[in-house]
């Protein structure tokens, strides 16, 4: 008999997959929605719904998996090709640290930024603080904990941003046709793909995969679907709020140009919003790159490697957070290393929902969630290459 589902445990089901939306809301979520925004006002909305529907989409199929199998995504891979691709296993635990790392210092930047917005405090200090709250909770050592952390924070963030978006929203007829009516505006390529890379997020297969074990189907897929929605509003409200922004970008443009439109109260919101996208990244990043490694190379959770590559992960952001410098070079190669990440992920993830082998009829993909799924992979795919080519250009 399926599991019931009640309000309460939905609500906290909800909470939990939040560390999804907090994986992929982080400051250059927020930089690349604000800027869409300022320099096509709504046409780029429906980038944000495809990339919404589509990480759907993806975790489910992901936290299914593990669900029906009992295994990680990354155990499925090694169980299914074993020592054939531990070469490839070793290359994606590699890619995606290397990844989490580059962009920790922008997300421990973002959370600084946001509330040297709201202080006007010691920049060091705040950071040094950041970096040493997310060294605490991650000790902990319970997956659970943070992520109901970060499920609470997510909220308030989306509540932040949705009222402010609200109050400068033109009205719902317009956003509501933007957000299903694609467009290609000139030269607007490079921000479509940013809208949908930064939403759909390789890594967020492995962590989803590797904290959704012990659930029900319909607990899942209720988290999930929730969770995500949550945060694809939150970037939409964003670059709603970035439509009011002209000239130079920069967090300060759009912190002033809400308070000069709307009062001291909607730049405040906006910095807390910023903040919180920081924090929340702070913690998935080197969560996501230590379930990812310890999921493809067979790891323990306990073990000091598992602790190690989360570790590495902040502080290599907190070097270059209080240096106040940008790693740019591993930024680039982490952005291609992502590039290349994105579609195998994917098309391993097709593969393994369809292992007959592996998975019971019920858990396989259906002929929709199939077609619903490559439609999703093709474009990935197209998205990861294209996204290689821009950088090697």
């Amino acid at each position: 008999m399926p599991k019931s589902l009640s309000l309460r445990a939905g609500l906290g089901n909800v909470l939990f997959w939040s560390v999804i939306s907090a994986a992929f809301i982080g400051p250059g979520t927020v930089t690349t929605c604000a800027m869409a925004g300022s320099r096509f006002g709504l046409q780029l909305l429906w980038a944000l719904t495809f990339s919404t529907f589509g990480t759907i989409i993806l975790q489910e199929a992901a936290a299914r998996v593990t669900i029906a199998s009992g295994l990680s995504l990354g155990e499925i891979l090694t169980q299914t090709y074993g020592s054939r691709i531990r070469w490839i296993m070793i290359a994606l635990a590699g890619a995606v640290t290397l990844g989490c790392a580059a962009y920790e210092a922008g997300n421990i930047l973002g959370a600084m930024s946001g509330l040297v917005l709201l202080t006007t405090g010691s920049s060091q200090l705040i950071t040094l603080l950041i970096g040493l709250l997310c060294i605490v909770l991650l000790w902990r050592g319970s997956t659970k904990l943070i992520a109901n952390v970060l499920g609470l924070i997510v909220f308030l963030m989306g509540g932040a941003f949705a009222y402010v978006a609200l109050s400068v929203s033109p009205g719902p007829q317009p956003v509501l046709h933007a957000m299903v009516s694609p467009s290609l505006p000139p030269n607007s390529l490079v921000l479509i793909i940013g809208l949908i890379g930064t939403t759909i997020v390789p890594y967020n297969l492995f962590l989803g995969s590797g904290i959704g074990q012990n659930q029900s189907l319909s607990e899942m897929r209720w988290g999930i679907t929730l969770a995500v929605l949550i945060g694809g509003l939150t970037s939409m409200s964003i670059l709603v709020a970035g439509t009011l922004v002209t000239g130079d970008f920069s967090f300060q443009q759009i912190e002033q140009a809400l308070s000069y439109r709307l009062g001291n109260w909607a730049g405040a919101l906006f910095a807390f919003g910023l903040f919180a996208a920081g924090f929340t990244s702070c913690l998935t990043a080197p969560l996501a790159a230590a379930v990812t490694t310890k999921s493809l190379l067979g790891w323990s959770e306990h073990s000091l490697s598992y602790k190690a590559v989360w570790l590495l992960v902040i502080l290599f952001g907190l070097t270059f957070g209080l240096l106040g410098v940008k790693p740019v070079p591993v930024i680039v190669l982490a952005q291609a290393a992502n590039g290349l990440l994105l579609p195998v992920v994917t098309v391993f993830l097709l593969i393994a929902v369809n292992n007959k082998t592996i998975l019971p009829a019920q858990y396989r993909n259906s002929i929709w969630q199939n077609i619903l799924m490559l439609i999703v992979v093709i474009v990935t795919t197209f998205l990861g290459l294209r996204n290689l080519w821009l950088i090697t250009q």
